[in-house]
């Protein structure tokens, strides 16, 4: 029989072999069996691809209709198109919190693990190889960061726990001796489910690779200290995070060339000084990268401010560290202003250590985070009241519309504002010392007259043309006062804007399976207890995510004002300094 299908809300697509449909459309399906989730089909513009099976609702083709023919074959033929898996006795049991910690008995099989607890089901750890982990002054700038190793074999942490997959591909939790994976309870009324939230079908995308799926299926599992609860608190505009109470900054200066292996390497070194310590460390390039790797696989819905990036050659020239200085300012501006970021063990540990064999152990141990991707959201303390799902889509979208406006503007912005400081360094500059060269051209013709009540007239247009020389200098240098702070600002933000379409994606996720697990339970498919999980694991992402939205206008409103505030101060500044030396080639003019 012919299958159709009408939509029931709105999807649009975000990534390769998935379509668009609009409410109430009506598309053409391939077969009534989803696809871990999707199903294949053709959307009412011809358009064909995979779509949410819980955004439609099948219409079977009336009784007597003509039999379809043999549809085409899936371009996906090689996924199995058999109804979601069961749920399996391992998984994390419905309902389960943002904060929830598995009990003592749950043990890695190693065992060996801080406290013996279960690590993230799923959960790859990034540790550095031998070399770069020993090597202390290793040059980064020119090979690969810890970000980019392989993976160890151990999957990190020490604890010989090995996540096991099950025929599904799920990542199952095996528990120690005498211990249990949920309750009996949970289990019986698993039991009953014929239905369970599917996994996306592209493994590839944002909200898999986050870990924001592990947890939102309920299979992130750790142990959560004290001092790692992360609040995101209600404030007059909405979820925020909760403010440092001992807030802090960090000055960065004195940028020296210093060499390795009797000259053969050289690098740059900063000096770091963080207010709250006030004891200086050294830190190259290399170790801004490094943390900058650890910082965004462990927060997958917060904006890392992204570090100037690399440069292969002239990294020694005076003008590049110039520039480069300013830019990790910038990026230290932000890390030290963000309630969460500067509180992060790893960024405390760039910031404090001094001693070589301390930086290896606090480096060794913040590779080994357990508390990262999926897990970082267990971190989570959240306001008791649940959010409103249609309000915190609306600001989302609305969200993500403003940073499409935004990202356009400060490219706009960028450009204009470099081909304005490139014309005052070189075409300004030239065109007021061609008119200098002009008045001092006269200057020198007048003089041929030899009357001595022409002298005071020759030397005072002559003086004018020195002026206009000199204006043309202060043309060439205003730039660096006001036009390149601005556009330093500009790349900063440019980062962010880059960042935040994965983190929308990842809160987009969440809510999509929300609505899929309404589907299921509304069709009978899914125990209530189980959907409201998901429910509340997708509020636990929705409060992280409207925190980070919160934070960037607060971050951006005032960097803008400061900003804007030095940009025009130095423009009347400039422009009185063009007033003064136009006023001294006047006042020449006053004995002639």
């Amino acid at each position: 029989m012919a299958l159709q299908a009408r939509a029931l809300y709105d999807f649009q697509s975000e990534n390769v072999g998935e379509i668009s449909v609009r409410e109430d459309e009506v598309l053409t399906v391939y077969s009534e069996h989803d696809i871990e989730g999707w199903l294949e089909g053709v959307n009412s513009r011809g358009e064909r691809g995979l779509f949410p099976a819980s955004y439609v609702q099948i219409q079977r083709a009336a009784a007597g209709g003509v039999a379809a023919a043999e549809p085409p074959v899936s371009r996906y033929a090689n996924v199995p198109a058999v109804p979601p898996p069961q749920p399996q006795a391992a998984a994390a049991g419905p309902g389960v919190s943002s904060t929830f910690c598995p009990p003592p008995q749950l043990q890695a099989a190693g065992g060996g693990g801080p406290g013996g607890l279960v690590q993230l089901a799923g959960l790859q750890h990034q540790t550095s190889g031998s070399g770069d982990d020993d090597d202390w002054d290793d040059d980064w700038d020119d090979n690969s960061t810890v970000a980019d190793e392989p993976l160890s074999g151990s999957g990190g942490g020490g604890t010989g726990f090995s996540p096991e997959l099950d025929g599904l591909g799920r990542y199952k939790v095996s528990p120690g001796a005498g211990g249990r994976s949920r309750s009996s309870a949970s289990a019986a009324a698993a039991s009953k489910s014929t239905a369970t939230v599917s996994r996306n079908l592209n493994r590839f995308s944002t909200f898999v690779k986050s870990g924001g799926e592990a947890f939102i299926l309920g299979e992130a599992a750790g142990f959560v200290k004290d001092g790692d609860r992360i609040c995101v608190v209600s404030g007059p505009h909405g979820p925020e995070w909760q403010e440092d109470p001992y807030p802090f900054s960090c000055s960065i200066d004195e940028p020296t060339k210093q060499t390795k292996f009797k000259g053969i390497k050289s690098y740059i070194s900063y000096r770091l000084v963080p207010s709250h310590t006030q004891i200086s460390v050294n830190r190259r390039y290399k170790h801004f990268d490094w943390l900058y790797g650890r910082l965004v696989e462990k927060f997958p819905v917060i904006s890392v401010p992204h570090i100037p990036e690399k440069q292969a050659t002239g990294r020694f020239e005076e003008d590049f560290i110039s520039k480069r200085k300013k830019g990790l300012i910038l990026w230290m501006n932000h890390m030290t202003s963000h309630p969460v970021l500067a509180r992060c063990d790893a960024f405390q540990h760039f910031l404090t250590c001094s001693d070589e064999k301390a930086w290896k152990q606090g480096k060794r141990k913040a590779e080994k985070d357990d508390m990262v991707g999926g897990n970082f959201f267990l971190t989570l303390s959240t306001p008791p009241a649940p959010l409103d799902l249609q309000e915190v889509e609306s600001r989302v979208d609305g969200f993500k519309s403003f940073t499409k406006r935004m990202d356009e503007s400060v490219f706009q912005l960028s450009h204009t504002a470099n081909e304005f400081a490139r014309k005052q360094v070189v075409g300004f500059k030239k065109e007021y010392q061609k008119v200098g060269t002009s008045f001092r051209l006269l200057s020198q013709a007048f003089e041929m007259d030899q009357q001595s009540f022409s002298v005071g007239l020759n030397r005072a247009i002559a003086f004018t043309g020195d002026a206009y020389d000199a204006i043309g200098e202060l043309f060439a240098e205003q730039p660096k006062q006001d036009i390149d702070p601005i556009v330093d600002l500009l790349a900063l933000y440019q980062g962010h804007l880059t960042n935040f379409p994965d983190i929308i994606h990842v809160q987009k996720g969440a809510l999509t399976k929300v609505k899929e697990s309404k589907r299921h339970v509304e069709e009978g498919k899914m125990e209530l207890q189980q959907a409201d999980g998901v429910r509340e694991r997708c509020d636990t992402i929705s409060f992280a995510t409207l925190a980070e939205i919160h934070h960037f206008h607060t971050i951006r409103v005032s960097d803008f004002k400061t900003q804007m505030q030095h940009f025009l101060q130095q423009q009347i500044n400039f422009y009185q300094k063009v007033t003064q030396k136009l006023e001294e080639a006047l006042q020449k003019y006053d004995g002639v």
